[in-house]
């Protein structure tokens, strides 16, 4: 089921009060969000990357004071601040390392600029782990008590959490499930980071468009040519479209990407046993609410039956995330929220 952005009013939130913010490439998303995890106001900027973090950073402040004022607060209400971003870093000190969609951003204190220019402790983590933490608190994790999650967007995403510990890791570098390997050959895809046969080679929306491109390129047939050469950007919506529509190959490339996710799935399922795995990000083809959604999800889940332990897959639930694209914003207000309460 879609996502739709709920909010509720001040006469009914209940304190303490967080701010999430959830840094992309193109836009950035600040949020208010009560004990609860549920939304008062919303609002987004662009990044504008190419100014650098130190634009970026007063820019964000300046959102997190409209949203805070949205919500009908003063900036002393707000207990902490989430942050979430992109690509490479140091949890732990606070510094974005080689974000490859924020270039320009590289070996940034980002969490500490944000803190010095809004007054208020922030508490930092990966975007794709802040998703999680989202659903796991309020989304489609909140009945379960450990959850694996995959976002598919221009790469793979992802997050572990057991119980209320979300696995980050020795080096900030835990729970990058997009850099699994499933394809060991020497021909095997090569990823964005620059290595062969990773998860992010073959489930990534920059994987569905270059395998389409091929099979377009070697003369398969396909009501996507039309578009293409009406001016039309080939991109996972348009394959969507044309899926739901009947194109033999546009559901090809869609079941297979759903098989390459699958076998992901089992390898994260073997190796933390969760309770349940979640699927976001923007590459979900409708979710359960187009028979595209509903296809890919079967797939995955057929390729979970016929290579998990039979009782893992009897047992552990595969299905979509809930939240959309607000998951990020609610997940790193979560975990500023988490933060407050171990006073650290």
């Amino acid at each position: 089921m879609a996502h739709f952005r709920q909010f509720i009013s001040l006469a009914e939130a209940q304190p303490p009060f967080f701010v999430g913010v959830d840094v992309g490439g193109t836009n950035t998303k600040v949020g208010v969000v009560d004990d609860l995890g549920r939304s008062l106001s919303w609002t987004s900027i662009s990044t504008e990357v190419e100014k650098g973090p130190k634009d970026g950073v007063a820019r964000i402040r300046l959102a997190v004071a409209d949203a805070i004022g949205k919500a009908g607060l003063e900036d002393k209400a707000i207990s902490r601040i989430g942050l979430g971003t992109p690509g490479t870093m140091d949890v732990a000190n606070g510094i974005l390392l080689s974000p490859g969609n924020l270039p320009g951003w590289w070996n940034f204190p980002i969490r500490d600029a944000l803190s010095d220019a809004t007054g208020l402790p922030v508490t930092f983590a990966n975007d794709a782990r802040a998703a999680t933490y989202g659903e796991f608190w309020i989304g489609r994790g909140r009945v379960l008590h450990s959850m694996v999650m995959f976002t598919l967007g221009t790469g793979v995403g992802g997050g572990i959490i057991v119980g209320d510990l979300l696995v980050e890791g020795e080096n900030s570098a835990g729970s990058e499930l997009g850099h699994m390997i499933i394809d060991y050959h020497d021909e095997a895809r090569v990823c964005s980071c620059g290595q062969k046969g990773h998860l992010e080679a073959y489930a990534s929306a920059s994987s569905v468009i270059k395998r389409t491109e091929e099979a377009l390129a070697g003369g398969r047939r396909s009501s996507l040519v039309a578009r293409i050469d009406n001016g039309e950007e080939l991109s996972p919506l348009m394959l969507d479209q044309e899926a739901d529509r009947g194109d033999t190959l546009s559901m090809e490339i869609i079941l297979d990407t759903a098989r390459y996710l699958g076998i992901g799935v089992v390898s994260a399922m073997h190796t933390i046993d969760p309770q349940g795995v979640v699927i976001g990000g923007a590459m979900t083809f409708g979710q359960h609410d187009t028979a595209t959604g509903r296809t890919f999800l079967a797939r995955v889940q057929q390729e979970v039956a016929a290579r998990a332990f039979p009782m893992l897959a009897l047992r552990t639930t595969v299905d979509y995330a809930s939240l959309g694209g607000d998951a990020g914003y609610i997940g790193a207000a979560g975990l500023a929220r988490r933060a407050h309460l171990q006073k650290r």
